[in-house]
């Protein structure tokens, strides 16, 4: 007699090995052997995690091609297996596999774009929140503000890329029309992805100064160390309308002294 813990990680372990473990010997046959039943189930599995991929990563999928995507799930699947019931989580470490997958070398861009994506998808499924008081706001004696410490909306993410990620992912949009040249080598970009009031997800680009504002104050900065951090990359960063633009659109969510 197995133990329920035993069989399940029998089970898994035959599942993402692609068979072979003799787990298939423990089912009754009624039909189909054990083996065939496992892989069946094998089968259907690793179709809906590469359906679950491509709905995460269409842009990837769109560059590489349907064949070459099919590839690296698989091999995905077999080297990063399900760890949790939700599916949304599973794509997570698609864009570090992508870094290391030798398939996809010479696409140096490609875990870049992925990174991009995932970040998409995160913003698009993360939880709401209020948005900041500004009267509660207005209530902080102007000696203070440096130290004031700002909470990024939880619908953000910011991201920073070597490569010109923001324009390769629009001109694979299926909805895109005009030119859809890319220069690899026209520079990096810096991001911001903020899903909006009307709950669709923007990309905006940012000037390396208005980046550098945000992500300190990500990292738990006060007001005069995020300052001091964008005036250190770009000297003439505005950063009275940088902090006007993020608590208006919602970037800026909370505040502590």
């Amino acid at each position: 007699m197995h133990g329920l813990r035993e069989l399940q990680l029998g089970f898994s372990r035959d599942l993402f090995s692609g068979g072979g473990t003799g787990f298939g010997d423990r089912l009754k046959d009624n039909g189909l052997s054990g083996d065939r039943r496992l892989q069946i189930y094998r089968n259907n599995s690793y179709i809906g995690f590469t359906n679950t991929l491509r709905t995460t990563y269409p842009v990837v999928e769109r560059l590489v091609g349907e064949g070459f995507f099919r590839y690296a799930a698989h091999h995905y699947i077999t080297r990063y297996p399900s760890t949790a019931g939700d599916l949304h989580e599973f794509g997570a470490l698609f864009p570090e596999f992508l870094r290391t997958f030798e398939a996809a070398a010479e696409l140096v861009y490609l875990p870049e774009v992925a990174r991009l994506e995932w970040a998409y998808e995160k913003v698009y499924y993360a939880a709401g929140c209020a948005p900041l008081d500004p009267r509660a706001l207005a209530a902080v004696p102007p000696e203070r503000y440096g130290g004031l410490r700002f909470t990024l909306n939880p619908a953000s993410r910011l991201l920073a890329s070597d490569y010109p990620i923001l324009r390769i992912w629009q001109v694979n949009q299926t909805n895109y029309e005009g030119d859809q040249t890319v220069d690899l080598n026209s520079g990096g970009v810096k991001l911001l992805l903020l899903r909006n009031t009307a709950l669709d997800v923007e990309i905006q680009p940012l000037a390396e100064g208005e980046f550098a504002l945000l992500q300190a104050l990500a990292e738990g900065c006060d007001v005069a160390g995020a300052c001091e951090q964008a005036l250190t990359v770009q000297v003439d960063v505005d950063v009275p309308a940088s902090f006007q633009r993020h608590l208006l659109q919602g970037t800026l969510v909370d505040f502590s002294l």
